[in-house]
């Protein structure tokens, strides 16, 4: 099964759930890689967009609002398949929203109900250390801006959601080759 089949029987299956918001999480990480090339991001931003919660669809949840864990499950399994700045903004997503909501205090208010349960099941705000040991992460700047496009951008209703189609010469072209 190739990369894209693998991707395309996800979304159609466990990507047709939503976990405690208003669109599934197909059309959630549609949504978000849509703003994030309305944006002109990078190929590989706008895939990690497109892959970010692909850990949700691994495993069983562990509540109504999915795998607390996703990004790093789904973090590793986008390494098996893609290279480091697609995988690493995906695998520190989570990790964006922990910083954003300590050094943004206004942030908080911005995540949606889901996001702020799934906070409080992901250690909370970063600490000083855990933002320093973020900051280090050369992919944290894609990672933030992932999340900036997911919270603000990628949850909304009534809008156009773009087919998983649209995004598959992108993904295409960013594929690992097989050894």
């Amino acid at each position: 099964m190739t990369v894209i089949e693998e991707l395309t029987e996800l979304m159609e299956g466990r990507g047709k759930q939503s976990y405690g918001e208003n669109v599934t999480i197909a059309e959630h990480v549609l949504l978000t890689a849509a703003v994030a090339k309305e944006a002109k991001a990078s190929e590989s931003l706008i895939a990690a967009c497109l892959l970010h919660d692909v850990g949700h669809w691994l495993d069983e949840p562990d509540d109504d609002f999915g795998i607390h864990s996703h990004a790093d499950t789904g973090g590793v399994w986008v390494a098996e398949r893609f290279g480091s700045h697609v995988s690493e903004p995906v695998r520190l997503h989570v990790d964006a929203k922990r910083y954003l909501c300590a050094v943004e205090p206004r942030y908080h208010g911005c995540l949606s109900y889901a996001s702020q349960y799934t906070l409080t099941q992901q250690n909370g705000p970063m600490t000083q250390d855990e933002i320093a040991i973020f900051l280090s992460n050369p992919h944290h700047e894609d990672a933030v801006a992932l999340r900036k496009f997911e919270d603000l951008h990628g949850k909304r209703t009534g809008v156009p959601v773009p087919e998983f189609e649209h995004f598959r010469p992108l993904l295409e072209k960013l594929i690992r080759p097989f050894k």
